[in-house]
């Protein structure tokens, strides 16, 4: 899609410095062509962004004085800023509304307008559907399930009964949602396990992304909740009673136990392993395979937690130092 740099300028509220221009695309630094808009955070970055074929930069004020034929848009965040021009620019055509006729509907099925299904799409009675929502080839969708306007469900996606997926919620291929959760009871006299009952829900607000593969369980008897703005990435296992906050952001192959809270604005890295009625509260940050065991409390906003049990990191780093040093006196 093409657009004048003048209009991109208005789009990102950014002060066009140079003349008017075309853009065609994004790309990064190494691979822009005429035609292509690029962004530059890194000053070390500057002279490779201007003197690459791009079409014009993206870039903060730092970049306003540098003498270049190149047009630059100036703004405050210049990866911010390139994001929401890429979905702009990039933006799909969207899918053509309708329901393919190898799909599998119930007579009870509200669709709103613009909906677009998929072969192959199963769903379930008493389900709704929202408008310009997308259904890709081989979802199931159970009974009784709610799913918001504009979202996006890829192929081959389960969503359980009773499950509730806000507006604007992206669920990529693979997915399971509202799935039993891992519980039950052990007979002390025979050793067996015997299910205990999973009859809760699962509830997904507004602009959350779910990653390929990931599965999320629904609450025992009460709710799994995933808060506004989450982003869950790919193989990511969110396991009953589980209450995930606003914006909150969950890397690979995480794995959170039943009942743990997560608060707000937390930040999760990948292979983090986060046990029972775990609490993580606002704002801290759990590094990568980091170990939170049952009932602990992360507090620390802004603060890096790492290893197994998880510790503010700059302990973890000393008790690393002090295992070092004893380890050459040997």
């Amino acid at each position: 899609m093409k657009r004048s740099l003048r209009d991109i300028a208005s789009y990102v509220d950014a002060q066009l410095i140079g003349h008017d221009a075309e853009v065609t695309g994004i790309a990064s630094i190494q691979s822009a062509r005429p035609g292509d808009l690029i962004f530059v955070e890194d000053e070390r970055d500057f002279t490779a962004a201007f003197n690459s074929k791009a079409t014009a930069v993206i870039c903060s004020d730092l970049a306003s004085q540098t003498e270049t034929s190149k047009p630059r848009l100036i703004v405050e965040q210049p990866r911010l800023a390139f994001a929401h021009l890429a979905d702009w620019l990039c933006r799909r055509a969207p899918a053509t509304a309708g329901v393919h006729p190898k799909a599998t509907i119930h007579s009870s099925v509200q669709l709103g307008d613009s909906v677009s299904i998929a072969e192959r799409v199963s769903i379930g009675e008493n389900t709704t559907i929202a408008g310009n929502t997308i259904i890709g080839a081989g979802v199931m969708i159970g009974e009784n399930v709610d799913i918001g306007r504009d979202c996006r469900i890829y192929p081959n996606v389960t969503i359980y009964p009773k499950t509730r997926i806000g507006d604007r919620v992206v669920v990529h291929a693979g997915a399971v949602l509202g799935s039993d959760g891992f519980g039950y009871v052990r007979d002390q006299k025979t050793g067996k396990y015997f299910k205990f009952p999973q009859l809760g829900s699962l509830e997904i607000d507004d602009d959350v992304e779910i990653g390929a593969n990931s599965t999320v369980d629904r609450g025992a008897l009460e709710i799994t909740r995933i808060g506004r703005g989450t982003k869950i990435d790919n193989l990511v296992h969110v396991g009953h009673n589980v209450h995930i906050g606003k914006d909150v952001v969950i890397a690979a192959q995480t794995g959170i136990s039943g009942s743990a809270v997560i608060e707000d604005h937390v930040v999760i890295a990948g292979q983090v392993g986060i046990a029972d009625y775990v609490r993580v509260e606002q704002g801290a940050i759990l590094g990568a395979q980091s170990g939170i065991p049952s009932r602990k409390v992360i507090r620390g906003r802004g603060v890096v937690f790492w290893g197994t049990p998880a510790r503010p990191i700059r302990r973890y780093l000393r008790e690393l130092a002090v295992l070092a040093r004893l380890a050459r006196r040997e």
